[in-house]
């Protein structure tokens, strides 16, 4: 199991955020990927932030890098690099809210910064003061933001939610997570979030809307290491890193269906795609970042298989899409 960007277990705070260190060296991506190498940009600040101009007026593909400290900002539907955020202290998830807003987890600077569709400068920025972020998602009902702590500088992780994406958070507990990993919220306001135990044991929790306690889901399908979660528009998607396989379960904890994504390697945060109109839930696509195979790969969702197609980033670990 592969633990780079994040350490695995309960350890010590001082293991884990040694974990948090130095970059391991990128790894190509597979022969045919459209290669669009990104510029090293850890470090240079919002001033080297770009955007093509005409990146407002598309589906725009957003991927965060943990080995350059940025996010990168593609063509949904042509894969072309429109624009680079730089100025990240260890991005990790990404999501998207219905005003095609993006929000991105700034990790090692306890922040999550959020950008206008196209957009190269922050609107606004949230802290998350003594947390370590991971994921979050966007209450589709409220418009509140959620964010899974993985750790804390006091010890074990939490959830943070963010009444309307603004001002301080209240922050919410399950006794029996430890580490919090991803997060989303379904169509009627209930939130998922996966992690594990002390033990490492995969733990999947439900904190019901207007609730303030969690409810552990009896998930039996196992997981090596709790990937992204997120609502496809009928149930919720739980990947497992490690193996690149995405579940869909119901509330309940029943499973109803895979997706294997065929040559990923190390999928941290997924985003799913849906369809529009008539052939809604009917199918849609998924967008996965490989973190050990350096490529972010398009597949068919649920469909899964091979690829439809592959960006080259160096070690990429979130993405979302903003339309």
């Amino acid at each position: 199991m592969r633990t780079f960007g994040r350490a695995l277990g309960f350890w010590t705070l001082g293991v884990l955020l040694a974990s948090c260190g130095g970059p391991q060296s990128p790894i190509a991506g597979p022969a045919g990927t459209n290669l669009n190498p990104p510029s090293a940009g850890a470090g240079a600040g919002r001033a080297g932030s770009w955007m093509d101009p005409q990146a407002q007026t598309k589906s725009l593909l957003y991927v965060s890098s943990v080995l350059t400290g940025d996010v990168y900002v593609y063509s949904y539907s042509t894969q072309k690099l429109l624009g680079t955020l730089t100025g990240f202290t260890q991005p990790y998830g990404l999501c998207a809210d219905k005003s095609a807003n993006v929000w991105i987890v700034n990790d090692g600077a306890s922040q999550i910064v959020e950008y206008a569709h196209g957009g190269t400068s922050p609107i606004a920025t949230l802290s998350d003061t003594g947390e370590y972020p991971e994921g979050c998602s966007v209450d589709p009902v409220t418009g509140n933001l959620a964010v899974t702590n993985f750790y804390s500088a006091s010890g074990a992780g939490s959830v943070s939610i963010y009444a309307g994406a603004r001002g301080n958070p209240q922050v919410f507990s399950d006794p029996g997570m430890t580490s919090y990993r991803f997060c989303g919220y379904d169509s009627s306001g209930n939130l998922f979030v996966d992690g594990v135990n002390n033990s490492s044991s995969f733990i999947l929790a439900e904190l019901p809307k207007g609730s303030s306690s969690f409810t552990n889901i009896e998930f039996t399908q196992k997981i090596e290491w709790p990937g992204g979660v997120q609502w496809d528009g009928k149930f919720i998607a739980v990947g497992d890193t490690d193996t690149g396989a995405i579940y869909r379960t119901n509330a309940a904890g029943v499973v109803k269906g895979s997706t294997q994504l065929a040559g990923s390697n190390y999928v941290n945060q997924f985003w799913i795609v849906a369809s529009s109109g008539k052939k809604k839930h009917k199918g849609g696509s998924i967008v996965a970042p490989s973190q050990d195979g350096g490529v972010l790969g398009i597949y068919k969702y649920p469909a899964g298989g091979s690829p439809t197609a592959t960006i080259s980033v160096s070690e990429p670990f979130g993405a979302t899409v903003s339309k």
